[in-house]
């Protein structure tokens, strides 16, 4: 008898050892200051549990402070600081990490994830993870200027495309667009957002341009001079993959940032082909089914005179055999 009591105990503590769902979430989280952060939390659904309660907790001195609840009545942010900029999962069961927008440096503490679930006995069982944010200020990296397509950076005239000037580091990041001039001259400012729209491009948008770009912390930061070509339409155009950049005509400057990380958003290049107007010459099925016409009236009035020609032989033939048949 004791030692099923002592058997029936063990496989109790067993469950309640391994048996609950487990949190996992990392030890430490470090966020860009003015960006977004997300700060992991899962656990692998049981079957029979239930998630009756999540909470996040932030240190505040010697006690936490519960920043956000989600119970049976929905979700609940508890301070007015994270009011609109804090969002925890809920797509993906036994996700339930927390999104931080537009993190301050005052953001940096140690936070607490916390999942209660129903077991199946009806008892309650409470996990809990605490997760080190650290907010560092990023200095603005060096710009790339990026394209797309099959064109690259050579583009034929009356295409539309645009060009962008990337660079990351703590939000908000501002820049400038310059256009190299000939003898020596200062460069001349031609955008202050980073993307340049051409539409459409045309042979004079043809040269040398670089891009400035300015975070929050830091110096500002200037890319390598590129190179944009636009080539005649009414010659060959070569597809090649250069690095460059363009602007002089029609164009315009638009840009958007994401405040996730300071990643500025990734450049839009799309080319749009100009139709061709009357008067560009034939197609070369019509120049064939002529030449194909032209070749088969030959053919047919040749045939033609052959056939009155041995007609015309042939009545002489009659007419000199009758002549004869008289005089005898």
């Amino acid at each position: 008898m004791g030692l099923l009591l002592g058997l029936l105990l063990l496989g109790h503590l067993t469950v309640v050892a391994y048996g609950h769902p487990i949190l996992e979430a990392p030890e430490s989280v470090t966020g860009t200051w003015k960006g977004d952060v997300n700060i992991p939390c899962t656990y692998g659904p049981l079957q029979g549990y239930t998630q009756v309660l999540v909470k996040w907790l932030v240190q505040r001195g010697s006690d936490p402070v519960t920043i956000f609840l989600r119970d049976s009545s929905g979700d609940h942010t508890q301070q007015a600081k994270y009011r609109g900029r804090l969002h925890v999962n809920h797509e993906i069961q036994g996700d339930v990490s927390l999104q931080l927008n537009t993190v301050e440096m005052d953001d940096q503490s140690q936070y607490t994830c916390e999942v209660t679930w129903k077991t199946p006995n009806g008892n309650q069982v409470v996990r809990d993870k605490i997760i080190d944010l650290h907010v560092q200020k990023v200095s603005v990296s060096k710009p790339t200027v990026t394209t797309g397509g099959s064109y690259g950076f050579t583009v034929p005239q009356g295409m539309r495309i645009s060009l962008q000037c990337q660079a990351w580091g703590s939000p908000p990041i501002s820049y400038v667009w310059y256009k190299e001039q000939t003898n020596n001259q200062e460069p001349t400012k031609v955008a202050t957002l980073s993307t340049l729209l051409f539409k459409p491009a045309v042979v004079a948008d043809s040269g040398y341009y670089f891009c400035i770009a300015k975070g929050r912390v830091g110096s500002e930061q200037r890319s390598n001079i590129v190179k944009f070509v636009v080539k005649d339409s009414s010659k060959p155009l070569e597809t090649k993959t250069e690095a460059s950049t363009t602007m002089q005509s029609p164009l315009e400057a638009t840009s958007t940032v994401n405040s996730s990380w300071g990643w500025t958003t990734k450049m839009d290049v799309y080319l749009e082909e100009t139709r061709d107007g009357p008067g560009k010459g034939l197609p070369i099925f019509a120049i064939i089914l002529i030449i194909s016409l032209c070749c088969m009236v030959v053919l047919t009035m040749t045939y033609i005179m052959l056939c009155r020609k041995k007609s015309q032989q042939g009545r002489l033939y009659i007419t000199s055999e009758v002549g004869s048949a008289g005089t005898q």
